[in-house]
């Protein structure tokens, strides 16, 4: 990806004017791959490679977030299509919830990630690894790319894009392969248990810690999909649990921001996060009540009838791609 990516410099150089592209770009990519934390991971890659700047790269992981709760709606819609016609509509919520609930702790969070980044808050932090690392990683990847590069067409801006997408496949088969590997809630079973209830506090505790050891927020939130369906979790308790999950899959983008070796990457991750974190723990504490009846007003509405959910999915596409035009 990263060869790649030094290839297609000149043309999103030209391309990305501004944040607000760099911000339909990681959204419409996330919603197409179903995935966050690719996109997310290739925006570092970018700015390691000069073709995004550290501004448009935390844009670009903004909106990857924006657009990654999309494959729960998606197995929410399927996982209902195994239903009732009478119980549908809850595993539905899931997902509409989920973007919901995101979206409005990462608009504000991310201007004041921003800020962290432009006052430099974070200058002073250093997550590079030793040059050894590197070496080591080179010694083992070269070949590999070596082989890819002769297959590929030149060194021109085709080859340059056709080596990115390849190495992005890659990344996206990996991603694929943790969320495959581990465990899931098993909907086959109901053992009859009553409903129980946990405080926004804890549930927001939850989310961080299965966001974090997943390293998935679409295994994350997918979990809620059965849990919400089979009746252990009330609808009224999961949006605490979305933004505490929302914090902590950023752990793996981190990773991939050290791995690059550039100095600049892990600092734009982490004033993500802080950003977030920030707008969270806010939002829990001083107006989680009106954004709970916010949210749920909002799911209401898309879930009304077929025609307002399918007005409600045309409009996650529509806003990235109109932010890819903005000048």
């Amino acid at each position: 990806m990263k060869d790649g990516a030094r290839g297609l410099a000149p043309i999103l150089g030209s391309s990305i004017e501004s944040i607000w592209n760099a911000v339909g770009l990681g959204w419409l990519g996330a919603l197409l791959v179903l995935s966050g934390s690719p996109v997310a991971a290739s925006s570092l890659t970018l700015l390691d490679a000069g073709a995004l700047s550290a501004d448009q790269s935390y844009a670009m992981i903004v909106g990857s977030r924006l657009g990654a709760s999309f494959v729960v709606l998606v197995i929410g819609a399927l996982y209902a299509l195994r239903g009732r016609e009478s119980g549908r509509r809850s595993p539905i919520s899931i997902g509409v919830l989920a973007l919901a609930m995101t979206a409005i702790v990462y608009v504000p969070g991310a201007l004041i990630g921003l800020s962290v980044l432009h006052f430099g808050l974070l200058d002073s932090v250093n997550l590079t690894p030793p040059p050894l690392f590197f070496d080591t990683i080179r010694s083992v990847s070269a070949p590999a790319i070596a082989l890819v590069e002769q297959v590929l067409p030149g060194r021109d801006a085709l080859g340059a894009g056709l080596l990115f997408l390849a190495g992005l496949g890659l990344l996206l088969v990996s991603f694929r392969l943790v969320d495959e590997l581990l465990p899931s809630l098993s909907s086959e079973t109901d053992d009859g248990r009553a409903r129980w209830y946990v405080g926004p506090w804890k549930m927001f505790g939850i989310g961080l810690v299965v966001a974090l050891f997943t390293l998935s927020v679409s295994v994350a939130l997918s979990l809620l999909v059965p849990a919400v369906a089979r009746g252990y979790i009330r609808r009224e308790q999961i949006l605490p649990y979305i933004a505490g999950a929302n914090i902590t899959t950023l752990a793996d983008t981190l990773v991939v921001g050290i791995l690059t070796g550039n100095h600049v990457a892990p600092r734009v991750v982490l004033a993500v996060a802080i950003g977030v974190t920030c707008s969270t723990v806010l939002m829990l504490a001083l107006v989680y009540r009106p954004i709970r009846r916010l949210v749920f007003a909002l799911q209401a509405t898309v879930l009304a009838n077929r025609g307002t959910l399918v007005a409600f999915v045309a409009i996650l596409f529509a806003c990235p791609l109109l932010l890819l035009f903005v000048r």
